[in-house]
């Protein structure tokens, strides 16, 4: 039982650290999009300019559903730097089309989120920002 209690301790540790790295670089991120932007993004907002980017979509008033839109093409985008999605293409006004390719682990909510943001971190550091 001993062994057990240790390998808990253990993990708790290792997932603690992830977590703390995570957040000091989510923080830098923060840091360099206030600088740009004025303001600070949570992560929905970091999500809805990344599918700008990834679409090209500028337009000054943009619905709820659009918003979603550009949310879920930013949340293909960046898992499709681990496989989970595959660009498929892109419709004639030119917004990219994914395919789901690979299962998605089921996690509680933080998890999800770190596991998000860690995507949209790699993704950042990809376009050299």
């Amino acid at each position: 039982m001993q062994g057990d209690d240790g390998m808990v301790l253990l993990f708790t540790f290792a997932h603690m650290f992830i977590s703390d790295d995570l957040q000091q670089r989510w923080w830098v991120l923060e840091a360099k999009l206030v600088e740009r932007f004025g303001k600070k993004p949570d992560l929905e907002a970091v999500l809805f300019l990344i599918g700008m980017q990834e679409t090209g979509f500028l337009q000054e008033n943009i619905s709820k559903e659009q918003k979603q839109d550009l949310m879920h093409v930013a949340v293909c985008k960046v898992l499709s730097q681990s496989g989970y999605y595959l660009l498929e293409g892109h419709d004639p006004d030119g917004w990219p089309h994914y395919k789901q390719v690979k299962e998605l682990p089921v996690m509680v909510l933080p998890l999800q989120e770190n596991f998000i943001k860690d995507h949209v971190l790699l993704y950042f550091e990809q376009q050299g920002f």
